[in-house]
């Protein structure tokens, strides 16, 4: 129960930016694991029926040909990211929230201090630490998407030069 307790003082600490970032994180890590689902299940039998599609083809090398190529080999690249925009502008927004969560729990703090005058700077210290938490959270979020959408970038690349390689023509 220690480690549920201190993740729900995370929250409350936090302020309420920070359910919000949670949010976005699951919806990341949705949208990164579909992806890589994607790329182990469905893409390996949809990358066998373009080239089943391509080798039945009697005319590999018209003009017509080259532009049927160039459009499987599109559509195949759509298919390889096409969550990857939803999931760099999530990357995005995750540090954007973070520091929206920062400057209105810095505004809260300069707030109380107006109302309370306080000047202690052991109240002060506690505050700033809880104001920062969404900034930390919205970075580790955006850091952790950064890599792997940089992964999932670059196994597209990948897989689109290996169609293009297979999808010879004459």
């Amino acid at each position: 129960m220690g480690m549920i307790e201190s993740i729900a003082d995370f929250f409350v600490q936090g302020g309420p930016i920070i359910p919000l970032i949670f949010a976005l994180a699951v919806a990341l890590w949705t949208l990164l694991v579909e992806r890589y689902l994607f790329f182990y299940f469905r893409y390996p039998e949809f990358a066998k029926q373009l080239l089943a599609r391509w080798q039945a083809r009697t005319d590999k090398h018209s003009w017509y040909a080259h532009r049927i190529r160039e459009t499987m080999i599109s559509n195949a690249r759509h298919q390889l990211a096409r969550t990857l925009i939803l999931i760099k502008a999530l990357v995005g927004l995750c540090p954007l929230l973070g520091l929206l969560g920062t400057v209105t729990g810095m505004i809260h703090m300069f707030d109380a201090m107006a109302v309370f005058g306080s000047g202690n700077a052991r109240a002060m210290a506690t505050h700033i630490s809880h104001a920062t938490l969404p900034t930390l959270a919205g970075m580790t979020v955006a850091i952790a998407g950064l890599y792997f959408s940089q992964r999932i970038e670059h196994r597209v690349d990948i897989e689109t030069r290996r169609l293009s390689d297979s999808l010879q023509f004459d």
